[in-house]
C-alpha cells in the first residue's frame, strides 16, 4: 500500500543517504537524468511503500529530504531519461537501482532477465527497452547511521619499513577453523583464536580481498559456482553482505577494532577500476542505470565500453563526480570504518588520462596525493591491466607502493633452477632498484611477494608443473600458463620421501629469500602451513574446500620456519631499510653499502655476473648511506642463496673484536644453523644461509 511521505528540498552533499537525528536526505548524482525517483520499501522489503521524485536539482544532485525517516529504512532508486545506446544513454526507470552511496544492502540481485535493460532474445539486443519491473529480484538499499563506539581504538601506524603483509579472504580464512562462531565472517576473523594466530605469526597488516558488497556473475551462478573472490564491485560504501552473521555494518567495525587492539593494520583489496554490469550486454543494476555515459569509458561508438580491465567495462575516472565517489569512498572506509590502506586492483586503468595511456600525473593520483586523510594510509598499486602500455611496474607516484610480479617470478626461476637468474635475484634482494630507485621512492615501494590469491599457493608451486583448473568450468583454458612450478617428479601429492623433503626444502628457501630481502613482503594465507589448492591457480569461483585454508593439515614445521623468519627480520633492521643499497662510497665510514661476492671470497665481477650457470651469490649488506642506527649491535648481514651444489663459502673478513655469527640454515627444517669454525664454512647444496657481524662477547 503506497502511502505519503511529505518531501522537502534537502541538500546536495553529502551524497547517498544520510540520517541527521530528525529525517534522511537523499543526493544522488546524474548528469544525464531527466528526472529522479526514490522508492521506499516496507521492512521486510517485499511492498514498495512509496515513489517520490527527488524535488530538487543543484547542477547534476538531485536531492531532497523526508522528516521522520530512521535508519533501517529500505529503499532504491529509478532513473528517467533518454534510452539512446548510441549516444551512451541507457536510462530505464522500469528498473529499480542501487543508490552508488548505500552504506549496506540487504543482499544480491538474483538473476533474471528483467534485470536487463533491454530485452533479452530481441533481435537488436541491447538497442530494445525491456518494460519488466526489476525490483522483485533486486535487493534493497538500507539507510544506516555508522555511528560506532570506537573507544580507545587507534590505528597502529606501523612503519612501511616494519610491515609483515598477510593477504587473506575472509571466508576462507576462517570456513574451516572449528574454534571460531560464525566462520567466514567478520567477527570471525578477529576472534581470539585467530588475534592469537597472527600475532603469534608476526604479520603487522592483514589485506583483505574485496569486502565491498559484490555481484555473483550470471555464468557461474548458471554453473552452479559463485564469485568467491570478490572482483565484481556492486557498492563501494556497502560491505559485504555474505560476511556479516547480523547484517550489521558494526560488525566491520568491530572486526577492525580487535585487529588494531592486537597491534596489526587493516588493508582492504579494492576495485575501482570497474562495476559489476560489464559490457553492453550485461545488467542494469546501478551506475548504467543513473548515468552511464558519466560513470563509463565509452567507445567511438558509444553504444559499447572502452574495456582496458577485461571485465567489460571500465570506470569513468575522468569525471570528477566519479572521482569524487572513488575519493568519498576511500574517505568513508578510513574515517567511519578506520581501515589503514588499500590495495587498489588494476591500478594502471586509474591512472589512463582520456583515450592516452598511463599518467603518474592523473587526477586520480593527485587527488590522494593532495589528500590528508588518504595520505596517512599504505596505498598499494597492482601496477598493470590490458589496457595499451598498461605494464606500469615502477611507474607510479610516491606515496603508492607496488606489487612486484619480477620479484615473484624470479625468485620461482632462480630456485628451479633456470639459467641466467642470478643478476635478477640480486637486483630482486636489494629492493629491485631498476623499477624503483627514483622519483624520491624508498625500497620499501616494492612489495614482495611469492604468491598471492591470483596464482599457484606457494605449496603447489613447488608440487605441480602445470594448472588443474577443470573445476572452475571454463576447460582449463583460465589461469596463468606459466607460473614458473616445479613439482620436482611428481605431479601433486607423493609418498616419496626424497621429492617431499626436496619441496620442504624449497619452500624455506623461497621463504627465506622473502625474508632477506629489502623491500616490503606479503604473505599469501596458508602459505606458512603448506596450504594446497590442488593445482588450481585461478580459484576465483571457488567457494569450497579447494580455497579454504586447511588447517587440521598444516604443516607445522613450515610455520614454525616461517614464524623463525619473519622474527629473523624483525630484529635486524639492516634487511628493512628505506634507503636503497648501492656498491658505492658510504659518507660516514668510507665503506660500500653492499657487496656481491664469490664463494672464494672474492668481489663478483661483470664476467662472473654473465655466467648462465651461476647458482650461488653471496652478499654482505650494511646499513645504507652509512646510517649509525644500530650500529652497536648489528654491523652487517651475510646471506648466501645457493641453489646449486654444496661448496665451500669464504666469509667477509671481520673487523677486530666483531664475528660472524651463522643464524639462518634452510638444509635444516627448522632453519637453525650451527657454529662456524674459521672464515670457511660448507655451505648445503640448494640451501640459503645468513650470517649476523656482531661484536664479540
Amino acid at each position: 500500500m503506497t502511502r505519503i511521505f511529505p518531501i522537502s528540498a534537502g541538500r546536495a552533499a553529502p551524497l547517498g543517504a544520510t540520517f541527521d537525528g530528525d529525517g534522511v536526505n537523499f543526493a544522488v548524482f546524474s548528469e544525464n537524468a531527466t528526472r529522479m525517483e526514490l522508492c521506499l520499501f516496507s521492512e521486510d522489503g517485499r511492498h514498495e511503500v512509496g515513489r517520490l521524485d527527488l524535488p530538487e536539482r543543484d547542477g547534476d544532485v538531485w536531492h531532497g529530504y523526508i522528516s521522520g525517516l530512521r535508519p533501517g529504512q529500505l529503499y532504491g532508486l529509478r532513473a528517467h531519461g533518454p534510452f539512446a545506446p548510441h549516444e551512451g544513454h541507457r536510462f530505464n526507470p522500469n528498473k529499480l537501482l542501487i543508490d552508488p552511496y548505500a552504506k549496506r544492502l540487504t543482499g544480491h540481485p538474483k538473476w533474471h532477465d528483467a534485470l536487463m535493460g533491454y530485452t533479452v532474445g530481441h533481435e537488436a539486443q541491447d538497442l530494445s527497452l525491456d518494460p519488466r519491473d526489476s525490483a522483485p529480484w533486486m535487493p534493497r538499499c538500507v539507510v544506516e547511521d555508522p555511528a560506532f563506539s570506537w573507544g580507545a581504538d587507534r590505528h597502529p601506524m606501523t612503519p612501511v619499513e616494519s610491515s609483515i603483509i598477510y593477504e587473506a579472504h575472509v571466508k576462507g580464512l576462517t570456513a574451516l577453523r572449528g574454534d571460531v562462531e560464525a566462520p567466514g565472517t567478520f567477527l570471525a576473523m578477529s576472534s581470539d583464536p585467530m588475534l592469537d594466530y597472527l600475532t603469534d605469526l608476526g604479520i603487522t597488516a592483514i589485506e583483505l580481498l574485496p569486502v565491498q558488497s559484490f555481484l555473483n556473475d550470471r555464468f557461474l551462478v548458471e554453473k552452479g559456482l559463485t564469485n568467491y573472490w570478490g572482483y565484481q564491485t556492486l557498492g563501494f560504501f556497502a560491505p559485504e553482505p555474505r560476511y556479516m552473521q547480523r547484517a550489521q555494518i558494526a560488525e566491520f567495525q568491530q572486526m577492525v577494532a580487535r585487529f588494531h587492539s592486537a597491534g596489526i593494520e587493516v588493508l582492504l583489496d579494492v576495485v575501482y577500476n570497474h562495476t559489476c554490469e560489464g559490457n553492453h550486454l550485461g545488467p542494469t543494476l546501478a551506475y548504467r542505470g543513473l548515468d552511464n555515459a558519466a560513470y563509463y569509458r565509452l567507445a567511438p561508438d558509444r553504444r559499447y565500453y572502452v574495456n582496458d580491465t577485461g571485465t567489460g567495462n571500465t570506470v569513468n575516472v575522468d569525471h570528477p563526480m566519479v572521482l569524487r565517489m572513488i575519493m568519498d569512498s576511500l574517505r568513508y572506509w578510513v574515517e567511519v570504518m578506520h581501515v589503514d590502506g588499500f590495495r587498489f586492483d588494476l591500478c594502471s586503468t586509474l591512472g589512463r588520462v582520456g583515450d592516452g595511456g598511463f599518467d603518474r600525473g592523473a587526477a586520480f593520483f593527485d587527488a590522494i596525493r593532495q589528500d590528508p586523510v588518504l595520505t596517512r594510509c599504505k596505498l598499494i598499486a597492482e601496477p598493470w591491466d590490458i589496457g595499451p602500455g598498461g605494464y606500469q611496474l615502477g611507474a607510479f607516484p610516491p606515496p603508492f607502493l607496488e606489487w612486484n610480479d619480477k620479484y615473484r617470478d624470479t625468485v620461482r626461476r632462480f630456485w628451479r633452477g633456470d639459467a641466467g637468474q642470478a643478476p635478477g635475484l640480486a637486483d630482486r634482494l636489494t629492493g629491485s632498484a631498476l623499477q624503483f630507485d627514483h622519483s624520491g621512492r624508498p625500497a620499501t615501494a616494492s612489495v614482495n611477494l611469492l604468491t598471492a590469491h591470483d596464482g599457484f599457493t606457494l605449496h603447489d608451486v613447488v608440487s605441480y608443473q602445470r594448472r588443474h583448473n577443470s573445476a572452475n568450468g571454463e576447460d582449463g583454458r583460465d589461469g596463468h600458463g606459466e607460473n614458473y612450478s616445479d613439482n620436482l617428479g611428481v605431479e601433486g601429492p607423493t609418498g616419496k620421501d626424497a621429492i617431499v623433503t626436496a619441496r620442504a626444502r624449497r619452500k624455506r628457501n623461497m621463504m627465506a629469500t622473502l625474508m632477506l630481502s629489502q623491500g616490503t613482503p606479503m604473505l599469501l594465507a596458508g602459505d606458512e602451513i603448506g596450504n594446497s589448492q590442488g593445482g588450481n591457480n585461478n580459484a576465483y569461483n571457488q567457494d569450497n574446500p579447494t580455497s579454504w585454508i586447511d588447517w587440521e593439515e598444516g604443516d607445522p614445521d613450515f610455520h614454525a620456519f616461517t614464524r623463525r623468519m619473519i622474527k629473523f627480520r624483525k630484529a635486524h633492521p639492516i634487511l628493512r631499510q628505506k634507503l636503497f643499497l648501492h656498491a658505492r662510497e658510504r659518507a660516514v665510514d668510507g665503506k660500500e653499502d653492499v657487496f656481491w661476492r664469490r664463494p672464494d671470497g672474492r668481489h663478483m665481477t661483470d664476467a662472473d655476473w654473465q655466467r648462465p650457470d651461476l647458482r650461488c651469490i653471496s652478499v654482505e649488506l650494511r646499513t645504507a648511506g652509512g646510517t649509525p642506527e644500530y650500529a652497536e649491535t648489528e654491523q652487517a648481514i651475510f646471506a648466501v642463496f645457493n641453489a646449486g651444489e654444496a661448496c665451500e663459502v669464504v666469509l667477509p673478513d671481520a673487523p677486530e673484536f666483531s664475528r660472524w655469527s651463522w643464524r639462518i640454515d634452510t638444509s635444516h627444517n627448522t632453519g637453525a644453523a650451527g657454529e662456524v669454525g674459521g672464515q670457511r664454512f660448507a655451505m648445503p647444496a640448494d640451501a640459503v644461509a645468513a650470517f649476523v657481524l656482531r661484536p664479540k662477547e
